[in-house]
């Protein structure tokens, strides 16, 4: 297994030019770096963010950040499949349709997120009753139902959410974690979900998306044996997701790695996709956000940004924050001040260190 993880390394270092690893041995050492200004809207590789109908409804700026900083959204909730699939054959896209002619008026990309993930199983699917076939038909039809809906509007999919465990297997049941397409049809599922997905929409870029790869090398090394196999079997897949909801007690060395070893092991794109770096870990209530939590918080956003932006551009899909503002973050209520906005809307020290990370060589 070291030696994986030094060919790894290796890898990463050719593939990157140079990963400067000496520079992000501990936090301690990473340099000062010059203010700078501008928009992520400058950036080389896309930023996107989760958007959620609440806010999209209500409020004006909410919107002009998306439409001046952004360059692609993700539907938070309104694409997962409880929320779309009210029966057989039955699907409400009232909320998705929203999200994905905003995106469309403005010159946005869209990213479908997910097409099956365990934890958004609608009750009739999860009280349905028959055959594997059957549960393989079912599961083909939503799926080409799905991406035929969006087919031409969604440029890019989350086929499949979080199949791996800690321990780097994929699970049928880990503790509360119960994966019914799993149980039902068996590890293929998978590369028949890429396989329908691709036959719906075949110019969509197909991605299987995971959380854990900042503090889990057996994770990553699960991700790494899935992608890897479904590459040897033909199925399509273009990149991978990492989710990182992650906070400023992760070492930035974790968070650089766990991007540029995925990029060097599978060669995909690769999507930084569900990013927030919370100040708050242990939820305490009793917390003030101070300057040395926001400084703490943009030095993390800056090395996320650096390590995308030294990746190889074909492998560079980008960046997309869970949420657009601290007050509609799902952390919020910890309480937690996780993203590059604040409550106000307002740009945080979180914003520059992103401008820092892809415009400031170091």
């Amino acid at each position: 297994m070291k030696n994986v993880y030094i060919l790894t390394f290796l890898l990463c270092a050719w593939l990157a030019g140079s990963c400067q690893q000496e520079k992000f041995d501990s936090d301690n050492s990473i340099p000062v770096i010059p203010a700078v200004s501008g928009s992520l809207s400058e950036a080389p590789f896309p930023f996107g963010a989760a958007v959620n109908i609440s806010p999209l409804n209500s409020s004006d700026r909410y919107k002009e950040i998306l439409r001046s900083d952004m360059s692609r959204v993700t539907a938070e909730n309104a694409m997962k499949m409880n929320n779309i699939s009210k029966g057989h054959k039955q699907y409400d896209f009232t909320e998705a349709d929203k999200i994905v002619q905003f995106a469309i008026d403005n010159g946005l990309e869209v990213h479908g997120h997910t097409l099956l993930w365990y934890k958004h199983t609608p009750s009739w699917v999860s009280n349905f009753e028959g055959s594997r076939e059957q549960w393989i038909a079912i599961m083909k039809e939503y799926i080409q139902d799905v991406v035929g809906h969006f087919k031409g509007k969604v440029v890019s999919w989350d086929v499949i959410n979080e199949v791996i465990n800690d321990d780097g297997e994929v699970y049928i049941k880990d503790g509360d974690k119960y994966n019914i397409w799993l149980d039902k049809i068996g590890e293929e599922y998978i590369s028949l979900a890429f396989k329908y997905a691709h036959e719906a929409d075949p110019n969509a870029l197909l991605f299987y998306n995971e959380y854990g790869h900042e503090y889990s090398s057996q994770r990553r090394m699960g991700v790494n044996n899935l992608v890897k196999e479904l590459k040897e079997k033909n199925i399509p897949i273009h990149g991978v997701g990492m989710q990182m909801h992650t906070n400023i007690n992760r070492s930035t060395s974790d968070l650089r790695n766990a991007i540029m070893i995925m990029a060097a092991s599978t060669r995909l794109k690769i999507h930084v996709s569900e990013l927030d770096i919370a100040v708050n870990p242990s939820s305490n209530k009793e917390l003030e956000l101070t300057d040395e939590l926001l400084e703490k918080q943009q030095i993390h956003y800056r090395e996320v940004a650096k390590a995308m932006n030294d990746l190889p551009a074909d492998q560079q899909f980008g960046i997309t924050f869970w949420g657009v503002c601290d007050s509609n973050s799902w952390l919020y209520a910890n309480p937690d001040w996780p993203l590059p906005y604040d409550d106000t809307y307002a740009k945080k020290p979180a914003y520059e260190g992103l401008l820092q990370g892809f415009k400031v060589s170091y």
